[in-house]
């Protein structure tokens, strides 16, 4: 009998040890505001986009379970620092001042940042020529530093949602929009932006970084080390080029 028990007693210590070390997915945060076509839901709701695929081809080079979470904008790196997820993979710039709070792993893209204006404007990149406009950005992020940086003789309106500030310069609200080339191409290709063009590319490489990298705590360099390695892994295999194709005719990882 003494055996039997010792036998249960064995066993149990097996389960109990096989639990701790099974691998907890890894949450990877998102912005919950559609931002095409780097990441927005389907019509089941499924997250869609490349960089959402990116980010699911990093997990399998990296062997792991990721489990995306949607966060707003503006409080998505607190919600990494207070531990409600584990990485940001959503277009977010590697620059000094996020680096004070939270570290990056390598770029996995670098895209240019442009300003919008209706076609019939005068507005350009130079400063001189949005004085008394109203230009929109989404708040928390380096095209808000941008503007507030050297867009002085405007005032900077901020949105929650990248979209939003879409829909108010179709709307005629504000005279121009500072966003990300890429993601603004959506807008420009639709029926709601055949009247607006890119009136400039915008660089300040203080406030825009070296490119967007995943986001993860300062003391979690393990988890640095395995997304550099998997970044490395899908750009050597072939991977981030034939996820790339699908949805952009250049290389958007950028020199």
């Amino acid at each position: 009998m003494k055996s039997l028990f010792k036998l249960f007693a064995i066993a149990a210590v097996a389960v109990g040890l096989g639990a701790g070390s099974a691998s907890a997915q890894i949450k990877l945060g998102l912005d919950s505001s559609p931002y095409p076509p780097f990441a927005s839901k389907d019509a089941s709701g499924k997250q869609i986009g490349w960089e959402i695929e990116i980010g699911e081809a990093l997990c399998k080079a990296m062997g792991e379970e990721c489990v995306w979470t949607p966060i707003a904008w503006d409080g998505i790196i607190p919600a990494l620092v207070a531990k409600k997820l584990d990485a940001i993979v959503a277009s977010m710039s590697i620059t000094a001042e996020r680096q004070k709070t939270i570290a990056f792993s390598d770029k996995y893209y670098n895209t240019p940042a442009v300003i919008v204006a209706a076609k019939s404007s005068s507005i350009s990149g130079d400063p001189a020529s949005v004085k008394g406009k109203t230009i929109g950005v989404q708040v928390s992020t380096t095209h808000q530093n941008y503007a507030q940086k050297h867009l002085k003789d405007a005032t900077v309106k901020t949105y929650q949602a990248f979209d939003e500030h879409n829909a108010d310069l179709f709307a005629g609200r504000i005279d121009a929009v500072v966003g990300d080339a890429i993601a603004i191409k959506a807008f420009l290709d639709s029926a709601e932006g055949k009247g607006f063009e890119v009136k400039g590319e915008l660089t300040d490489v203080d406030v825009f970084g070296p490119g967007v990298g995943v986001g993860m705590r300062k003391e979690d360099t393990a988890l640095r080390d395995k997304f550099n390695a998997a970044i490395k892994k899908i750009r050597a295999d072939g991977t981030y080029d034939a996820i790339t194709k699908k949805y952009f005719d250049f290389d958007i990882y950028g020199g």
